[in-house]
């Protein structure tokens, strides 16, 4: 049974920094690529950051530059430090793997988190 289990969430001012992580267990994490997605209140959940089996990154223009996602493979987790963060992050963040790129990418396949919520106020 794949699990994902965030946590790091929070309240805090803009121009604050947070950092994500989440825990995977009941999958060959060293193989498999992860991300963070996003989800605002009444906006589609969105794509944050992608970090493949090779190390190799990605990120969505919004957060490029101000977001990193790094992978541990000895313990099996992914972070997400989020820097300079804005109102407009604000949202519930969801951990994210699957058995393909293209599943992890996908807004709807693939293994979920249950979401940890971040708030920035301005």
């Amino acid at each position: 049974q794949v699990q994902l289990v965030e946590s790091g969430g929070g309240l805090v001012q803009a121009g604050a920094s947070l950092r994500l992580s989440c825990k995977v267990s009941g999958i060959d994490f060293n193989r498999n690529a992860m991300a963070w997605f996003r989800q605002a209140p009444g906006k589609e959940r969105e794509l944050v950051a992608v970090i493949r089996s090779s190390g190799g990154t990605s990120y969505s223009d919004s957060v490029k530059g101000r977001f990193t996602i790094s992978r541990d493979n000895a313990g099996d987790t992914v972070d997400l430090q989020m820097n300079s963060l804005e109102p407009e992050d604000t949202a519930v963040y969801f951990c994210k793997t699957g058995h393909t790129l293209y599943n992890v990418m996908s807004a709807t396949m693939g293994y979920w988190g249950q979401g940890t919520q971040v708030t920035v106020s301005s």
